[in-house]
């Protein structure tokens, strides 16, 4: 690392131009090849994955949902003036470029609610000239909307819509990356300095996120992958270089040059963000375990952001590093080191006084620590995985109100009907298929049935059921296994076709059902394999396991704080977050890596200068309040920009990078106030100089690796607050 160090600062310009030139060229290269995400998160090989292979088979074009949507509060749909207004608009939607059809209620049956008062017409989008332009999209809503009067509303819904709402995903970038200049100012006193964390970031994320363009033409990445990658890559990136920035300043103020404190930062700090880094990586490529071809795309996607984030950190930092000079200290900072010479730091200040009471009251305060992160993953328990749709985003976005309109007027399941997909070979087979309608009429928790449609052939027929409840409920999900499970069966017995529940309920009840089953082999291999790396790191049993302990803990409580914004609907719409409804079966998969290896950032940091206190000392206690004491200001100013840029994407208008914002702010905060400011240093104490127990069978098999060589570290004096035993 050392020398990597001084070939970047010898070499500063060229290492400065390379990067420049890699963020424009891939820049370019994205530019001219567009984006190509997936939006399918379909699980090859389940039940409704095959019914939608076989409906776009046998009825091409067919399953589209995009709708326009009226209502009248007074007098019906079918008024003259209604019904004439309502025609024009549809046919000058009709004629737009992008559309390809609309279907509209007047002349047929089944799209006018019984009471009269709500109707709706079916929008089909592309054609020859492929699909729509976003500005498209909006001209079709524009045009669609100026039919609204005041006893007239018309909203538009369908996933082609939804599309175009939201806000961008740079107003939350710019938000983020502002507070995080603010924090990184009051806490180094320069601009230069405070600037260096934030240029890194952005070159080593946007050289990431073009990455993640090209990436999407060779596999699949899903249409969240490049907005999560932005997420954790400001997130990680801006934290990685202030830990080498603070090093570097503290070179500085001990005396070292600018050349001298910059290798020094990287060889030392430096190791440790490359270590943190490997270990975000591992956690996020556990996802690979899953072997889902869209959540393979968002590991490896992620991993890119990470891996760049910490090669500009080690490489471009150091650059930037000798380009500004001492400028790295304020002007004070400077004046005063000009005036008195290099003078050693003592530490003093809340950290002393925290890192003392710690070690005073480990039982105590270790006991309060525990029950916070307890009570906060009890609404765990009741997590349910399932569909959130349009009728869970914000009340004034066109797409909720027409979910609304369709619930209010045709059911709480209008939403997301139910398709049966069967083949049909033989006679047998179409007379049981035509004795269907009849039969799920019948059912338990079915409000209406479509009549059975076959296709052209005569080889497949489809079949639209309506629940009477909404497609998060529960009683949905109850719904389609009791199709699947006895109804469907029965209904066939003595035939060989075999009836698909197909839809979103079904697709969404299948994913959860595949991940959950799973998720034990996922969590194992990504718990497993970070232990392991700590285990190499500090020679210490004790340590990996409280690191697992602790990354359990912080992903728990975390989740309980999403159940209860997403979930429960505690103040969801008060942040613009829309209503109330389940978590999606793909978050904890992707959360669970996510915050697994940045709760190992902090135990990195945190262990790192305890462990090269107790190689230097061998004395449990000092080696806890020292590494406490001097890490814990660095790691919660780190925290507050974490947490900052992750609630910042809140403002996306993305459920579901919402929940990702939401969830990892909380968790990072969880993660650097409680766990390790306060539990792991109280267990710490309370275990004593088992923290650093292993084997020796273990020992002699153990490869060296050391993350920050205590030969390279700045002394420190210790004041007496920590030298005093308790």
């Amino acid at each position: 690392m050392t020398s990597l160090a001084r070939w970047c600062l010898r070499r500063r310009f060229a290492v400065i131009v390379l990067w420049l030139f890699a963020l424009l060229g891939t820049g370019a290269a994205a530019t001219l090849s567009g984006s190509a995400y997936s939006d399918d998160y379909g699980v090859p090989g389940t039940e409704s994955a095959r019914a939608t292979a076989l409906l776009e088979k046998a009825f091409p074009g067919q399953g589209g949902d995009d709708t326009i949507v009226w209502h009248t509060g007074s007098g019906t749909v079918r008024a003259p003036a209604v019904e004439q207004r309502m025609s024009a608009v549809l046919r000058e939607v009709a004629a737009l470029p992008g559309v390809a059809g609309v279907s509209g209620p007047y002349g047929g049956e089944g799209r006018i609610s019984r009471d009269g008062h709500t109707a709706y017409a079916e929008l089909s989008f592309g054609g020859a000239a492929g699909e729509p332009t976003k500005a498209q999209i909006a001209k079709v809503v524009e045009t669609a909307r100026g039919a609204a009067t005041e006893q007239l509303q018309v909203a538009l819904g369908g996933s082609t819509i939804g599309s175009t709402e939201g806000a961008s995903g740079h107003l939350s970038e710019v938000i983020g990356v502002l507070v995080a200049a603010v924090v990184l100012f009051v806490v180094f006193g320069s601009l230069a300095a405070s600037l260096l964390p934030i240029a890194t970031a952005l070159v080593g994320v946007g050289t990431a996120a073009m990455g993640t363009v090209l990436l999407g033409h060779v596999m699949t990445v899903a249409d969240f992958a490049p907005m999560l990658g932005t997420l954790i890559g400001l997130g990680v990136g801006i934290d990685y270089a202030l830990f080498i920035v603070t090093r570097h300043r503290k070179g500085l103020r001990a005396g070292l040059s600018v050349q001298e404190a910059a290798e020094r930062a990287v060889a030392t700090t430096g190791r440790a963000v490359v270590f943190a880094g490997g270990t975000v990586c591992v956690a996020l490529l556990g996802m690979l375990v899953l072997r889902m071809s869209f959540l393979n795309g968002v590991a490896i996607a992620a991993s890119l952001t990470v891996v760049l984030t910490v090669a500009a950190s080690v490489t471009l930092l150091p650059a930037l590093l000798g380009l500004i000079g001492h400028r790295a200290l304020g002007r004070r900072e400077r004046r005063r080191l000009a005036e008195r010479g290099p003078r050693a730091e003592a530490l003093t200040g809340l950290a002393v006084r925290w890192s003392a009471l710690v070690e005073r009251r480990p039982r105590l305060l270790g006991g309060l620590a525990a029950a916070v992160m307890l009570i906060l993953a009890l609404p765990v328990a009741s997590l349910h995985l399932g569909t959130s749709d349009q009728g869970n985003g914000p009340a004034t976005s066109t797409t909720r109100q027409a979910y609304d309109m369709l619930a209010d007027g045709f059911g709480p399941g209008a939403g997301g009907p139910l398709t049966l997909v069967a083949s049909l070979d033989s006679a047998a087979d179409r007379l049981a298929f035509d004795r269907l309608p009849d039969i799920l009429r019948r059912t338990e928790g079915v409000a209406s049935v479509g009549p059975g449609t076959v296709d052209g052939s005569g080889d497949a027929g489809v079949i639209t059921v309506v629940p009477t409840t909404s497609p998060q409920s529960r009683s949905t999900s109850d719904l389609v296994e009791r199709l699947r499970g006895t109804v469907l069966p029965r209904a066939t017995a003595g035939t060989g076709t075999e009836v698909l529940v197909g839809g979103m309920t079904a697709g969404y009840d299948d994913f959860a059902g595949v991940v959950l089953g799973k998720l034990p082999l996922f969590v194992g291999a990504v718990v497993g394999l970070g232990c392991l790396l700590l285990l190499v790191a500090f020679r210490s049993v004790g340590i990996p396991l409280k690191a697992a302990l602790m990354n359990v803990a912080a992903v728990a409580s975390s989740f309980g704080l999403i159940v209860v914004i997403f979930q429960w609907g505690w103040g969801s719409e008060f942040l613009g977050l829309g209503r109330a409804g389940p978590i999606e079966p793909f978050l904890p998969v992707v959360m669970v890596s996510v915050l697994f290896g940045l709760s190992m950032d902090y135990q990195v940091f945190l262990v790192s200068r305890m462990y090269e206190e107790w190689l230097a000392t061998r004395d449990n206690c000092r080696a806890v309040r020292v590494g406490l004491a001097e890490t814990s200001r660095v790691i919660n100013s780190a925290a507050v920009i974490m947490i900052s840029v992750f609630l910042a994407f809140v403002l996306s208008g993305d459920r579901v990078i919402a929940m990702f914002g939401i969830g990892l702010a909380a968790a990072v905060a969880l993660d650097a106030f409680v766990l390790r400011t306060l539990l792991v240093p109280a267990l710490m104490h309370l275990l004593g100089g088992a923290n650093w127990w292993l084997p020796g069978w273990l020992e002699r098999w153990l490869p060296r690796f050391s993350i920050e060589p205590a030969s390279e570290s700045v002394s420190v004096p210790i004041p007496t607050e920590l030298v005093a035993s308790r």
